[in-house]
Parts: C-alpha cells; sequence; structure tokens
C-alpha cells in the first residue's frame, strides 16, 4: 500500500527508526516474542504493558513521508492531572522524603490532557513535530489493543535514549538529568541529580552485563534542543549471552531517568503522589531486530498518545522533573511547563511548525 494511504487508512502502521512497517503479522504482550525473528515495533508503557508489532515490510521513510492534515486542540483545552499548587505541595512532600532517608531523588510527573475532534492519526502530528521539534527518537505507532494494553496510537518526539544494543551485544543507555534554557542555567542540583543516576543506570545494567563490562563513556555533556538543553551522560555494558529482552526489562525498567533513587522507594513514592497512570509517557519505545540484534528504544518523553475520554477522543501528553533536596517547588513546577511549551504549542497550532 501507498505510504500515504496506508498512514491516513487507520490500519496498524509503525514510523520508528526512520523505517516505516507494515503489514502486521503478529502482535503480542510477552517479552519471548523479542527473541525469535523479525523486527518488531515496541511500546512498553511505565506500567509494564508491552505491546510489541511484528510487521512484514518494513522499508526507509524519511519524516517527508508523513501524511499532512494534523489539527490538534486549541491551546485553551489542555487540563493538568495536578495543577500547580498541588505539584508543588509534591515536591515539598517528596522532599520530606528525602529528609527522612526514604528516597535520595523522585521524578514527578503530571499529565496534559484535551479533547480532540478529527480522527485520531498520531502519524500526522509526527509530521508536526518533527518539523518544529527534530528529535532523535521521533517515531509514530498506531497499533490495535493486546492483554491489558489499550490500543496504542503514540508520537513521540524523544531527545532520550533508553537501550540501544548492537548486534555484537553492546548495550548503551543515555539517561538525562538536568534542563535548561541555556547551558548557563543549570544548577548544582542538575548535576548531583544526573551523578545520581548514572549511578542507578550502572547498577541496573550490571544485572545483566557481563563481569567488569560496565562503563561511563560520556559524562555530563550538553545538549542543545529546540527551545532548552539537557544535561546527558552513557552508560555502556556487554550483555551476557544468556540474558533475554525479559532480563532486560526486569533489570532495568522503568528507566532510572523518570524514576528516581533508589528506585522502588521512587516508585512507591510516585505511585502515591501522581493522581494518574502514566500510561506509555516514561515508557520505552521503539524498535527490536531479532535477527540481527541490534534495537534503539527511546525514553517515551516528549510524547503524545490518544485515549478514549468521557467525551470522545483525547489527546495526552506527560511532563515532569527531577526533584531532590535542594529542588525549590516554583522552579520544579516551571520546568515542566518549559519541558511542554514547545510541544503542546505544536500539537495546539500555537507555535509554527516550520
Amino acid at each position: 500500500m501507498d505510504p500515504s494511504r496506508l498512514l491516513n487508512s487507520g490500519e496498524p502502521a509503525a514510523w520508528v527508526g526512520g523505517q516505516l512497517g507494515s503489514d502486521l503479522v503478529e502482535l503480542s504482550d510477552d517479552p519471548r516474542v523479542l527473541d525469535t525473528t523479525g523486527r518488531w515495533a515496541v511500546c512498553l508503557d511505565f506500567e509494564g504493558r508491552l505491546t510489541a508489532a511484528r510487521f512484514g515490510e518494513w522499508r526507509p521513510m524519511s519524516a517527508d513521508g508523513l501524511p499532512d492534515g494534523w489539527s490538534g486542540p486549541t491551546a485553551g483545552e489542555w487540563r493538568s492531572s495536578l495543577d500547580s499548587a498541588a505539584y508543588r505541595a509534591a515536591v515539598e512532600s517528596i522532599r520530606g522524603s528525602i529528609a527522612r532517608g526514604d528516597v535520595y531523588q523522585a521524578n514527578l510527573c503530571r499529565v496534559l490532557t484535551a479533547p480532540t475532534s478529527q480522527v485520531p492519526n498520531p502519524f500526522a502530528l509526527a509530521r508536526v513535530l518533527t518539523e518544529g521539534n527534530p528529535a532523535p527518537y521521533a517515531g509514530a505507532i498506531r497499533l490495535p489493543a493486546v492483554g491489558e494494553a489499550a490500543p496504542r496510537l503514540v508520537t513521540c518526539a524523544s531527545p532520550e535514549l533508553y537501550l540501544a544494543r548492537s548486534g555484537e551485544g553492546r548495550l548503551l543507555s543515555r539517561p538525562i538529568k538536568g534542563t535548561a534554557r541555556t547551558a548557563d542555567g543549570f544548577l548544582a542540583k542538575d548535576t548531583a541529580e544526573n551523578i545520581m543516576i548514572v549511578d542507578l543506570v550502572r547498577n541496573d545494567l550490571s544485572v545483566v552485563a557481563t563481569v567488569g563490562s560496565v562503563e561511563v563513556p560520556d559524562f555530563l555533556v550538553t545538549e542543545h534542543h529546540p527551545g532548552l538543553v539537557h544535561l546527558v551522560s552513557a552508560v555502556a555494558a556487554r550483555q551476557r549471552p544468556d540474558a533475554t529482552w525479559g532480563d532486560v526489562f526486569a533489570a532495568t525498567f522503568p528507566p532510572g531517568s523518570v524514576t528516581g533513587a533508589p528506585k522502588s522507594s521512587a516508585l512507591r513514592i510516585i505511585g502515591e503522589l501522581e493522581p494518574t497512570e502514566r500510561g506509555p509517557y516514561c515508557g520505552a519505545f521503539g524498535w527490536i531486530d531479532a535477527d540481527t540484534g541490534e534495537a534503539e528504544l527511546a525514553v517515551a518523553i516528549r510524547t503524545f498518545w490518544f485515549s478514549d475520554g468521557d467525551r470522545g477522543s483525547e489527546l495526552n501528553f506527560g511532563t515532569g522533573a527531577g526533584i531532590t533536596w535542594g529542588s525549590d517547588p516554583e522552579q520544579e513546577w516551571n520546568e515542566t511547563e518549559l519541558k511542554a511549551a514547545r510541544l503542546v504549542g505544536l500539537a495546539s497550532g500555537a507555535v509554527p511548525a516550520g
């Protein structure tokens, strides 16, 4: 089928890693399929619900092949799962947990939601985002429901790598911790936060790595993205030959950069303070090729997804910030606003796509 017709048809499709997947062959929520055969589009939401789709045909396609015609909600229609006062109070609650020694850092997120009047098309939204906010892990999927997961209509514009794997079994993660408008806006807490998460990712990867192979090839690097900068480090390891994708997910998911440290305590606090599930936001998004052993999975930040609401289809977008003892509640709220502003503006037609 012609790509334009496919992406406008409502049929299952995936655009990940610069490849267009069509002709759905298999749909599964079992991570064991990722070690069998074929190239899979993968969406693993924050709560652990997996959708893996094996397509019979993959072909290169740039963003120019994505369809036009996006018409999103207006800027004034978005509502937040946590308003400013509730978010600031939650920041103070986390600071209290840190003072008691329960946690060192926790990522606090909120979900923005707005009604949509058009038939949901994640590929049309992806075109708007790639034109106005180019991202290294841009992609979109439209997949049926499987297992406990709802239908996947997701558009990703993530700058963050959760896990890449080479054919030789080298795993690479590039956690982001630290966000500012310009490089001179980073605070001491950004550096401290990044160091904590690097240590967490090192420990996670060591569970599935050959002994002595975990390393940090990049540390506290400034990356420039549209409208902001991030502080990024890299952690690499050699995967054990007997470790499956199920083992890798069990050891490393959810990603440390969107949970906190220690991860178990951070997840408990997140569950207590965030009033809604994150869904695809902060999960994993990308592709895995079981034949070549290669993979590229983003942390699904800067990510939109469609869902069914009380009044029809809704568009969702997540945004958050890492909270440490040094956090100022107002600054953390402003960071979530900064991360959301450009993407939500593009989806609402408030920021020119070009």
